[in-house]
């Protein structure tokens, strides 16, 4: 049952994505993969969140996982960042390239530790 339960809450993860990234991409017309940079960084502010509400008790862990790694494993895409990360390079934005890749890196770990920390304040 938690195999299943898993799966759908990583489509409904998946089907968020879709959504957001659809309305960035119209929002966003620029060759530079904002939408995937911001989904990432929305995912892991809510992954630091989740992290804090289980360390702190308030959801067991497995609730917990079921909303880390379905939900927010559905809706993160890493190997989508690294796909846009050689898209760039290929197309001779190099520069961009890299800068995407170092941003990819330590936006979303931030946005972890954002998360955490307003999960923190929360509680409190």
């Amino acid at each position: 049952m938690t195999f299943l339960l898993v799966c759908l809450c990583g489509g409904l993860g998946s089907v968020c994505r879709f959504m957001l990234n659809t309305s960035i991409q119209r929002w966003w017309n620029n060759y530079f993969p904002l939408a995937t940079l911001m989904i990432n960084c929305f995912a892991c502010f809510f992954a630091g969140i989740a992290l804090q509400s289980y360390v702190l008790n308030m959801v067991p862990y497995s609730t917990y996982m079921l909303f880390v790694a379905g939900f927010l494993g559905g809706l993160s895409t890493y190997s989508t960042m690294v796909n846009e990360v050689i898209s760039l390079a290929h197309s001779r934005h190099t520069v961009a390239g890299i800068i995407y890749a170092v941003v990819s890196l330590v936006l979303p770990l931030l946005s972890v530790v954002l998360g955490w920390w307003l999960g923190s304040l929360l509680v409190h």
